[in-house]
């Protein structure tokens, strides 16, 4: 089996999805913004609401319970707003400290002092990891990986409330290349003889690992291919993903496809001759999963119920494979009349076939649908400028703040006074402790893989803003099925060549993503029927200067030690 999409989740600028797990230069910088959060429709409000186990208490339920003032929280909580003293958005509820007996050993990995878990690392010279890598110049090591995630889970030793136990991060090296299945099964069959509570990441070309561990009955998350809805489901509990589920993401696409491009004209593409025309929709997506034609399948099925079809659907395995096969798919789009091409793909795919457009002299739509790192300044910026100067669509980041304001490395430089190791991937290693430890918090001295899944599904929904996204596990009432993967909504973009400020690397330069009506964000069902504003600077935002109201944190903490 070979996949390259999911190549991306390893990168570095994944993180820009900087994921708020439970509890995320010039005049295209916007000073703040205003609130998106959208509601979910099921769970809790708030921790007040949520029904605890015996020795699990909350800022928010000891206060509405009169039990505030009689408790020690000490410095690590903030009792002006009840959360824990830490700049990292959002920000987390403090919890009463424990005393008393947590049980002991209550599930594989997990003693009366310590949960294990283990961090799996690519090898260091990993082709596939190496040529991605190459493109984006990130030169981050694995051991400066794991140096950085030593580094916050000490930090975070010294905040969340984990009942009487620590955090022990393991670290694993890969045995094969994030490709190989036959080394991936063998990884985990390792790991799940050291018996680890939870394993973050693995080799993200391959769902051998996740499908081993899960037999297994060893959490992981961060650990697989993106993989259909019912996948997830079938794996449970011992399979978690930050980012959407595949089917989750055209679901959202599809809707806004149908609701704002459809019976409209191609008014953003590059040939004049192209933009009074009604909108004919050509399909490029990469096929090289056991799941990638039910997925374009599904893709197919969800557009015609908005009566959208593709005029031409084109597929690659690998985009190291376009520079011969590129051509052909190009030409059959222009000779189908193709004026709008919906791009689901890795991301290096575009530089290839963008090139290839602008050398045939095609100049249409490009839609993107938000697969990971295609609506990234690091990777946009290597694409053809003639071609996605005419890009837009939907996106599962958000608007980003300056990092000396906010985000990993600043949450590193406000504890330790120096940038974390693997200062470029930090923000990949950052939400993957998010997920063990903020759920921690709530389950309380038993732990095992059902409470954590309890908490997460009972935990309040995490709500969006123009700076992060809306987050939420179980059944919500936002999907149709039991939701094991984190991100519930969109936003819409388009790529303005001309804007300058960093990238998700903070390297300098030309091009940025800017995210319309000021980063609002959407939800299954609620995309307006009227074309957003696209190509109209007006009420857009691409880097904030320091973060919005509603997500700001104060200034005034000092690090716990």
């Amino acid at each position: 089996m070979r996949v390259v999409l999911p190549i991306v989740a390893v990168l570095a600028v994944v993180a820009a999805v900087g994921v708020v797990v439970l509890t995320s230069s010039d005049d295209s910088k916007a000073k703040s913004s205003t609130s998106t959060t959208v509601a979910g429709t099921a769970g809790a409000h708030s921790v007040a609401d949520v029904s605890y186990p015996v020795g699990v208490l909350p800022y928010a339920k000891a206060k509405s319970q009169g039990k505030e003032a009689g408790t020690d929280w000490g410095k690590r909580c903030d009792t002006t707003t009840g959360k824990l003293a830490l700049p990292l958005f959002p920000q987390q509820p403090c919890f009463a400290p424990f005393t008393g007996d947590n049980g002991g050993a209550t599930a594989p990995g997990v003693t009366k002092d310590t949960i294990k878990v283990i961090v799996y690392l690519p090898q260091p010279n990993d082709p596939v990891l190496k040529f991605v890598y190459a493109q984006i110049s990130n030169d981050d090591t694995v051991d400066q990986a794991f140096q950085t995630y030593q580094s916050f889970n000490t930090m975070f030793s010294h905040y969340y409330e984990t009942y009487g136990r620590k955090v022990e991060l393991e670290r694993f090296d890969a045995s094969g290349t994030v490709a190989d299945p036959v080394a991936a099964i063998a990884d985990a069959e390792s790991i799940a003889a050291k018996q680890p509570f939870m394993v973050f990441g693995g080799p993200l070309l391959t769902s051998a690992f996740a499908d081993t561990l899960a037999k297994r009955k060893v959490m992981c998350v961060s650990c697989t291919p993106s993989q259909p809805t019912e996948w997830y489901v079938q794996h449970a509990p011992y399979v978690w993903d930050i980012q959407k589920d595949q089917i989750e993401n055209q679901t959202l696409a599809s809707e806004f496809i149908g609701k704002q491009l459809a019976a409209h004209p191609a008014a953003h593409a590059g040939d004049p001759a192209m933009t009074t025309k009604t909108r004919v929709f050509g399909y490029i997506h990469v096929k090289g999963s056991d799941s990638s034609q039910l997925l374009e399948d599904a893709f197919v099925a969800s557009l015609k119920t908005y009566n959208v079809e593709f005029a031409r659907i084109e597929t690659y395995e690998l985009p190291t494979e376009l520079g011969g096969t590129g051509r052909d798919m190009i030409t059959r789009m222009k000779e189908a009349g193709v004026t709008t091409v919906v791009f689901s793909g890795d991301p290096l795919a575009p530089q290839t076939l963008t090139s290839i457009a602008t050398d045939q002299q095609f100049f249409p739509e490009w839609v993107v649908t938000g697969t990971v790192l295609v609506d990234t300044a690091a990777f946009s910026r290597t694409y053809d400028s003639k071609q996605w100067s005419h890009a837009f669509g939907v996106s599962n980041l958000f608007a980003r703040v300056d990092p000396t304001t906010a985000g990993s490395v600043y949450l590193h430089k406000w504890y330790y006074g120096t940038p974390p190791a693997a200062a470029k991937t930090s923000t990949v290693t950052l939400p993957n402790l998010q997920f063990l430890y903020n759920p921690l918090q709530g389950v309380g001295p038993k732990l095992t893989p059902d409470t954590f899944r309890t908490t997460l599904f009972t935990s309040p929904i995490v709500k969006s803003t123009a700076v992060s996204p809306q987050i939420s596990y179980g059944d919500r009432g936002i999907w149709p099925t039991t939701d094991y993967t984190g991100l519930d909504d969109q936003t819409l973009i388009w790529w303005d060549p001309v804007a300058t400020g960093p990238d998700e690397l903070n390297r300098p330069g030309t091009g940025l993503w800017r995210y319309v009506a000021n980063g609002k964000r959407y939800l299954p069902g609620q995309f307006p029927k009227t074309e957003a504003k696209f190509f109209d600077r007006a009420d857009t935002v691409t880097i904030l200067d320091e973060p919005p109201p509603e997500a700001k944190i104060s200034a005034d903490y000092l690090p716990v030690k």
